[in-house]
């Protein structure tokens, strides 16, 4: 039997995709669609989300819009709540919404650094929180968290973003291992660069917090350049939901995945280099 053959069919399947109006959620969406899946997808803009479920309307699967935002506790518990009224089960949960600051601690809020593990995390541990009972009960079930290459790196003028996935890293791998026991599998994604709408949304969140001061405009011009330079490297969406679909496809998954080749690298550099060397070899 081959490989292929082995791999676990999502006809039928229902799973609530955050963060499902642009990017790796939006493409996430209809890969499992596509798949014959149910998908429940959640974000902020309705509009979106409709134009979203139009699109997959020719597909073996639907796409049921569910306009809710993931940092609000109300809405967290209408998702899960009308997905259960509706489907009876929860088969796959994609914690994918989120978003990041560029800019120093210093001058950075500590009202928007909340919100931002709000949203990164606290929200997505809720929904994990809200699934799993459902889960437990079937015996099986899939997590899927969207962590980054910031969940292993931290950068200056990232270090608020990084945090929050640095801390999604490490629940992943604590829970992964409370639940396997129940037939529930956790997986990891650590995306790379890739050609979304997050920096063009942190770089404007950001710019009240520079406050014209020359030393951090210095070290973000730098950091810009440094940028300009990688995203030349980067991948579609299209490349990372395809990864989160053949994960949750795998009957013996990874419990992490690192895409594309750049970022594999950059992380395996980090793990054998002294920590001083790799900081001047990526400019952090």
């Amino acid at each position: 039997m081959t490989g292929r053959a082995q791999e676990i069919p999502l006809h039928g399947s229902v799973a609530i995709v955050t963060g499902a109006s642009a990017g790796i959620g939006r493409a996430t969406a209809l890969g499992l669609a596509a798949q014959g899946a149910n998908v429940v997808a959640s974000a902020r803009r309705a509009d979106r989300l409709a134009a979203l479920a139009g699109e997959a309307a020719q597909l073996p699967g639907a796409v049921i819009p569910a306009a809710s935002d993931v940092a609000v506790e109300a809405d967290r518990e209408r998702l899960v709540r009308e997905t259960l009224e509706r489907f009876g089960r929860i088969d796959i949960l994609i914690n994918n919404a989120g978003f990041g600051y560029a800019s120093p601690i210093e001058t950075t809020p500590l009202q928007q650094i909340r919100a931002n593990f709000e949203t990164n995390l606290f929200g997505a541990v809720d929904l994990m929180q809200r699934v799993i009972p459902s889960m437990r009960q079937q015996r099986r079930g899939t997590i899927v968290n969207v962590s980054s290459v910031a969940g292993v790196i931290a950068r200056p003028l990232s270090a608020i973003y990084d945090s929050t996935k640095h801390a999604m890293e490490a629940i992943s791998t604590g829970i992964r291992r409370e639940v396997s026991g129940f037939g529930i599998k956790v997986i990891v994604i650590q995306p790379g660069f890739v050609e979304t709408e997050f920096k063009a949304v942190s770089d404007a969140l950001s710019a009240p917090y520079f406050h014209d001061q020359p030393e951090y405009g210095a070290l973000l011009e730098r950091r810009r350049a440094r940028e300009s330079n990688l995203r030349k490297l980067a991948v579609p969406p299209q490349d990372i939901a395809d990864l989160i679909v053949q994960a949750i496809r795998s009957p013996h998954p990874k419990p992490t995945y690192t895409a594309p080749r750049m970022a594999r690298v950059s992380i395996n550099l980090k793990r054998f280099l002294p920590a001083r060397l790799f900081e001047r070899l990526i400019g952090v």
